[in-house]
């Protein structure tokens, strides 16, 4: 009873707050795979776990870092040609979310949202970070195969390259990829990847070309990938978690679950990964840190 009144105190406080401190321009989610669309340009993405290491707080998958911090800082704000950048929608407008997930997002809010307009460009056009968690977070399902197909259309016919934590196996299982015109893969830990960006950035460089497309899914580390590589002339998407809601979307649950073989960090035990041996995902992986460290005596390179 108590907390539940505490909830509704916050919701009107922060409700009060979007009428007094409006967001900056955020595109919805329909609309941010439109411009990922017509722009093709790069696609970085920040949520409240990059704000918390702006913060200087660790994450489950990252330990704080100041030069991380830093280049989140820099490229929130950051206005070019090259690269949209995704902030949650929720800063704007916080409706059309299931009661579990508006609970998280006022409390967020109730904290965070003033700190989330100090570090805005109120003269740029944001996208919406959740683009790529179209389905649980969400009451009214309707939308997200649209929103799913959108994005699939993006690397329609593409030679594609996924970059990637390991026990991730982004597209793995499902039909998420199948459009792609070939597919190859780029494995990274799980744990830490901004640890060694210079050495993921550089096999990047290494073994994909400039004109081919790149999807990534490696936490706070993927968001300054996406906007380096943009700046650097490739097309890179940070993709999230769209893979896991895509499984969730397929099994059509109503909650956060496991999925077989693939690395969750917002379940009980997600983390807890045990991978089958498949031979089309092996000989999609053209460099893995592991068998590097192994192969070169602890040289990544």
């Amino acid at each position: 009873m108590l907390e539940n009144i505490k909830y509704q105190i916050k919701k009107v406080i922060v409700y009060r707050n979007m009428k007094k401190m409006p967001a900056p321009f955020i595109l919805d989610n329909l609309k941010t795979v439109e411009e990922i669309l017509v722009s093709k340009k790069s696609l970085a993405r920040f949520g409240d776990g990059e704000l918390d290491i702006i913060n200087g707080k660790k994450i489950g998958f990252q330990d704080e870092q100041e030069k991380l911090a830093e280049r989140l800082k820099e490229i929130l704000c950051s206005e070019q040609m090259f690269c949209l950048i995704g902030v949650p929608d929720v800063i704007k407008n916080y409706s059309g979310l299931t009661e579990e997930s508006k609970r998280f997002w006022v409390s967020n809010m109730y904290k965070y949202r003033e700190q989330w307009l100090r570090y805005l460009n109120n003269t740029m056009k944001y996208c919406s970070a959740n683009v790529t968690r179209p389905y649980i977070r969400l009451k009214d399902k309707n939308k997200s195969r649209l929103i799913f197909d959108g994005l699939k259309e993006s690397w329609k016919d593409k030679d594609l390259f996924i970059v990637e934590g390991e026990k991730t196996r982004f597209g793995v299982g499902n039909d998420l990829l199948n459009g792609a015109k070939n597919v190859k893969r780029i494995v990274c830990p799980a744990k830490n990847a901004f640890n060694i960006y210079d050495v993921i950035l550089e096999n990047i460089k290494k073994h994909v070309d400039i004109d081919k497309m790149i999807l990534i899914a490696l936490g706070p580390t993927a968001t300054i990938l996406a906007f380096d590589l943009g700046k650097l002339g490739y097309r890179a998407l940070d993709i999230g978690h769209m893979d896991i809601e895509y499984e969730w979307f397929l099994k059509n649950v109503s909650e956060r679950t496991k999925v077989s073989g693939k690395y969750i960090n917002e379940v009980k035990d997600g983390n807890e990964v045990i991978c089958n041996n498949d031979l089309k995902y092996e000989k999609e992986i053209v460099w893995d840190y592991k068998k590097c460290l192994s192969i070169n005596g602890g040289d990544l390179m």
